[in-house]
């Protein structure tokens, strides 16, 4: 049987860190893997950098092999496992059907058995892996929840080692159903990363976030306005107009209204297939930001003949 010099496939000295191993690999990875470079031999010479890799990076099995190293690599007669050698097996060997490696008889004689679960017959299979999930965030206006809209949707597939050197743009056209709600999501299927060797592309998940409205809270399926009111307007009564999500609409203002009064606006919320919400108006006294001698006169009349005293409730406090 062939020893299998580890370090010397990597192009590593015995000495190397482990920092210096996983660049090798990640360079030799990208040189010979099968989709990257169709070549003869390229394939066989990937799954031995493979099988390099996954020995030298485990801090057990890369003392295991150094220690065979000594023994026999240099063996006229073809190397064999000291008598009695028997691999420890405390290491996992992580990732080892990524790429559908085989792995050589030299590192079966060494570290026995594969993992459990991992068959002969697995060993010889080329996998293909599925493709990365991409999660992108898209911003919804509330006036487009009231109906299904179509939006674009640009995203960058980010580079990879193995499939693409440079960042992939996409851009798409989306349809984002009525009634969507902050933190929903949208599965586009397929339209994640590609996959290795055929396999399943990754898909696009849609974070919906509702963008803040400069009028409009969000309660549930409700929404809320603050409604600003001159004391005359909230003292005799109105009629204003309030603006909402698909329009403006007329309200009555109630004679004596007080600050924080919510007054309710039914089916003017958000929708859904099945559920409409309401708009509650919550009523806002505001003073003018100036006043003209006349208009002070008329406040000093007023305090004079309303006999009014708005912190009568502290009396007894």
């Amino acid at each position: 049987m062939e020893f299998k010099d580890y370090y010397q496939i990597l192009g590593l000295e015995p000495d190397a860190s482990a920092k210096e191993i996983k660049t090798a690999y990640r360079k030799l990875a990208h040189k010979y893997h099968p989709d990257m470079n169709p070549s003869e031999g390229a394939d066989a010479k990937f799954k031995e950098v493979a099988e390099a890799y996954h020995v030298l990076n485990n801090p057990k099995t890369r003392a295991e092999f150094d220690e065979l190293r000594q023994y026999g690599a240099q063996s006229p007669y073809g190397f064999q496992p000291p008598p009695g050698w028997q691999a420890s097996h405390d290491a996992e060997f992580e990732n080892t059907q990524q790429f559908g490696e085989d792995f050589s008889d030299f590192f079966n004689a060494i570290f026995g058995q594969r993992p459990q679960g991992f068959t002969q017959r697995q060993a010889h299979q080329h996998r293909p892996s599925r493709g990365q999930d991409v999660e992108v965030e898209l911003p919804v206006f509330l006036e487009e929840t009231l109906q299904q809209n179509e939006k674009s949707v640009e995203f960058t597939l980010p580079a990879d080692e193995y499939l693409q050197q440079q960042p992939i743009k996409k851009h798409l056209k989306v349809k984002v159903p009525k009634g969507v709600s902050d933190g929903a999501r949208i599965r586009l299927k397929g339209q994640g990363k590609p996959a290795y060797k055929g396999g399943v592309a990754g898909d696009l998940y849609l974070h919906i976030r509702i963008v803040p409205h400069p009028l409009f809270d969000v309660s549930g399926h409700n929404l809320t306005i603050t409604v600003p009111l001159a004391p005359w307007e909230a003292a005799l009564g109105a009629k204003i107009t309030v603006p909402t999500l698909d329009g403006k609409i007329s309200l009555s203002i109630p004679p004596n209204s007080q600050s924080g009064d919510k007054l309710r606006i039914k089916g003017k919320g958000l929708q859904t297939q099945t559920i409409t919400g309401d708009l509650f108006a919550i009523i806002k006294i505001v003073l003018p930001e100036q006043s003209s001698e006349q208009t002070k006169e008329l406040w000093q009349k007023l305090a004079a003949n309303a006999a009014f005293e708005p912190r009568k409730e502290w009396r007894d406090k």
